[in-house]
């Protein structure tokens, strides 16, 4: 991949924004030290300075625009209006002793020239790869051995063949032709999540020297497109066909398609048979960790430990980042163009452009000027799609689940299927189906879909020892319950509930392991994170919303319609993570 190009911000500047999957603790003491050591500021207060850029929100895609706009020469300001930096993947010690991956919990999507160019690894990040990536355990009668049977899949081609087979030998013959399939599609898409989207606009009716800017970001198109070559059709079949159609036509086995088809509709609120719905798996497929393409990976020290490291290199090039500084608005001249921002405080910050790490409805609703956006403008935003059907579930054990289907070998000693993504309520589709269909009426699955990892399976930093820290990533819950019904405690403990009986019901013992919850439905997310809806991906990827079209076709490659404000959150393209964009202030 092309090393990363930067230039002045006041001169054709180039604005990268990028994208990972992780964050970490407050920074305050990191840039209190760092401005005393390396910049000799420490009796400047930072908030009566005037900066090239201001970051609006401290998550990870905030964290790294600081980063290269510093090192590019561009005094910037981070204001995180939590206690601690990250976003919606924090670490946080919720119960003494036990440190959790608070909302996003796996890593994958880190662009590789950001660990180069921040040197994250010699920093100290580690991550710990998975040999193994899923583990579907079924519900049903003992097989010969005594136990019910399960799917383990994960690098080992034979293991995994062996695995599918007990289903279809049919199957386990055809899963490496999907894998090789949705790799190809993948590498060749993969170059369009690091550019801009092609600007119609500018190439219909712009200026001649802004259509030659358009250039780049057309000639990239090209080159995905003929890389695709004759698997355009199947590129195209991924963006707009239901993924059942897609499972369908490649394999028989339920456990091995519903365990697929959750990559598929993870975080979104759709199903398999929702048209599209293939490419959120497309999007789960792209991410790598050391090299090794789709694989998913836990950070040492939760997934805070990412954006610590992230923060220290944007603070050691001279990044000013500080929390607790919610902002209430933004700012601007008497040209209506944008010049800083106000603090809830009232404190008044001047910038010659501001990056907004918020969500689109938070940056365009709450954040600029009453009256500044047209009309036209609003209805776009009135009609962009937020929903979420996603309750973060983190939870505190006192010893390592033990399942039916592969019973533990030694007490607390992880097997190969604790490391990985253990797929709960996944036998069937149609189980998804049940599950999505009752939150469409504002109730709770009796049977949600849920995504448990257990992270201390291989990093003992996050837990006291023989004791263990679980995320629990469930589906389908409504943001509105039916009958006006809130997410109150009592709400809250009921659908727990409905979780802990369901690992219950696969591991045997796992409620009475239980020492802490921490439940999170749609409106949490969005209170505690900034999450609009709840949606972790600040909007969904269904195919009206993506590329050129996220959020909205008249801000798509990242400047908004007002001069001087930027999006730099994942509510632009491409989505979960950030690629670069080419601007002039």
């Amino acid at each position: 991949m092309q090393s990363l190009k930067l230039c002045q911000l006041n001169c054709a500047t180039r604005f990268y924004r990028l994208r990972s999957t992780g964050r970490w603790p407050s920074c305050h003491q990191l840039q209190s030290f760092h401005t005393s050591r390396k910049l000799g500021h420490s009796s400047v207060d930072p908030l009566t300075k005037e900066y090239d850029a201001i970051i609006i929100g401290a998550g990870h895609n905030g964290l790294i625009a600081s980063a290269y706009l510093q090192m590019a020469g561009l005094s910037t300001l981070v204001l995180e209006r939590r206690h601690i930096i990250g976003g919606a993947a924090v670490t946080e010690e919720i119960f003494p002793g036990y440190k959790f991956s608070r909302c996003s919990y796996v890593l994958s999507l880190l662009r590789p020239h950001i660990y180069k160019d921040l040197e994250l690894m010699k920093r100290g990040l580690k991550v710990y790869t998975r040999p193994h990536y899923a583990f579907t355990p079924l519900l049903e009668e003992p097989g010969l051995n005594g136990r019910p049977r399960s799917l383990l899949m994960g690098q080992d081609h034979a293991e995994t063949y062996k695995q599918i087979a007990q289903f279809s030998k049919k199957d386990a013959e055809a899963f490496p032709k999907y894998e090789e399939y949705i790799s190809k599609i993948g590498e060749a898409v993969e170059p369009l999540l690091d550019a801009s989207p092609v600007d119609i606009q500018t190439l219909t009716d712009g200026t001649f020297r802004n259509k030659l800017k358009a250039v780049p970001a057309l000639k990239i198109l090209a080159k995905a497109a003929r890389s695709l070559g004759k698997d355009s059709a199947a590129f195209y079949e991924l963006l707009t066909a239901p993924m059942n159609k897609i499972l369908d036509r490649w394999f028989e086995s339920e456990p091995l398609k519903a365990t697929i088809a959750t990559d598929a509709v993870i975080g979104a609120m759709l199903v398999p048979d929702t048209p599209g719905s293939g490419y959120v798996l497309l999007h789960h497929v792209m991410g790598q960790i050391d090299g090794v393409k789709g694989a998913w990976g836990f950070a040492e020290g939760g997934m805070g430990a990412v954006s610590r490291y992230i923060s220290e290199a944007a603070l050691e090039h001279g990044a000013t980042i500080m929390t607790n500084k919610p902002v209430s608005s933004v700012m601007t001249d008497a040209e209506n163009k944008v010049c800083g921002v106000v603090l809830e405080d009232g404190t008044e910050i001047k910038s010659k452009c501001v990056l907004s790490n918020a969500t689109p409805k938070v940056t365009f609703e709450d954040l600029l000027p009453s009256g500044m956006l047209p009309a036209e403008f609003e209805k776009d935003l009135k009609g962009l799609d937020f929903k979420s059907p996603v309750t973060k579930i983190n939870v505190a054990v006192d010893r390592l689940p033990n399942f039916t289907a592969i019973p533990n070998v030694r007490e607390n000693e992880p097997g190969p299927h604790h490391s990985c993504t253990i797929h709960l309520n996944c036998e069937s589709v149609e189980i998804l189906d049940n599950a999505y269909a009752a939150a469409l009426q504002g109730e709770l699955p009796d049977r949600p879909m849920i995504e448990l990892c257990i992270p201390s399976s291989v990093d003992p930093t996050l837990a006291p020892e023989g004791h263990h820290v679980l995320s629990l990533f469930t589906q389908y819950t409504p943001y509105h319950l039916s009958n006006g019904r809130q997410w109150d405690d009592e709400t809250k403990k009921i659908y727990a509930e409905k979780v802990f009986n369901a690992v219950e019901d696969y591991a045997p013992g796992f409620k009475e392991s239980i020492i802490g919850v921490d439940i999170l439905p749609p409106p949490d997310l969005e209170r505690i994170f900034g999450l609009t809806g709840g949606n972790i991906f600040h909007g969904a990827l269904s195919l009206d919303q993506l590329y050129l079209a996220r959020p909205f076709p008249w801000c798509s490659g990242y400047r908004t319609p007002f001069q001087g404000l930027y999006l730099c959150g994942s509510g632009a393209h491409p989505g979960k993570r950030k690629c670069h964009f080419d601007r002039d202030p």
